[in-house]
């Protein structure tokens, strides 16, 4: 069972049955059932260790053929593709301290060149991506989003997304795609384990982790300075 949004995407899934839409508009149906969990229970029930207890990504794909609305163009070949989620949903509990107060907190990072930006944003800040100022060039596409196969899309065309903790970082994770994470001071998700900048369910994945609400700045810089490395490492490849 899923919200809309997540329809289209679980239906792509191996070994599903069948996928039903949790919409407060429209209410589900229900089959007969003798047993239901909720999806982040099922390691409490089924796993008594540690060990990372997901699948190894890849197991969420991009469509095989992107469609024309998410194509990127291939306008320059050196340039690498970003994309860049700076806000969650105003809705999380947590969202006053793992959100960014606004897309221009990333601007260091247009410091490196060869990069075209990519905004996934969806919802609150996607304005700021569509009328980003010229020296701070992005694309916007997140405001165009309506379903999470459409961000793989997206993603699928990407070297690298960065991102505040929210969906987009599990969805990266899961494409095994390049995805830097900006972790909180408080009240961080456990699935990002203490003192770790790495994660055991997401090989592919980096943790930018800081110590108090101000120091998103040094965040940042460390971001940028890494970025420097891994542009390097990429177009020397």
């Amino acid at each position: 069972m899923c919200r809309p949004a997540l329809y289209a995407l679980m239906q792509s899934l191996p070994n599903i049955d069948g996928v039903i839409v949790l919409d407060n508009d429209n209410p589900a149906t229900l089959p007969e059932f003798d047993v239901w969990s909720l999806l982040l229970d099922l390691p409490r029930h089924f796993v008594n260790s540690q060990d990372p207890f997901a699948l190894q990504p890849p197991y969420v794909f991009a469509p095989s053929q992107i469609p024309e609305q998410w194509r990127l163009p291939a306008e320059n070949s050196r340039r690498l593709r970003v994309g860049l989620v700076w806000k969650g949903s105003s809705q999380h509990a947590n969202d006053r301290n793992r959100s960014l107060a606004s897309l221009s907190v990333l601007h260091p990072l247009w410091s490196v060149p060869d990069i075209e930006w990519v905004s996934l944003q969806k919802g609150e800040g996607e304005d700021e991506a569509i009328n980003a100022p010229a020296e701070f060039p992005i694309l916007a596409l997140g405001h165009q989003v309506t379903n999470y196969e459409d961000t793989t899309a997206i993603i699928g065309q990407l070297d690298l997304v960065i991102t505040v903790d929210t969906s987009v970082a599990h969805l990266a994770g899961a494409m095994n795609k390049p995805c830097w994470v900006m972790l909180p001071a408080f009240a961080i998700d456990w699935r990002w384990i203490k003192g770790q900048e790495t994660s055991p369910w997401y090989p592919a994945m980096r943790l930018f982790r800081h110590n108090d609400e101000k120091s998103w700045p040094e965040v940042i810089g460390r971001i940028r300075d890494a970025l420097v490395q891994w542009h390097d490492q990429q177009t020397k490849a």
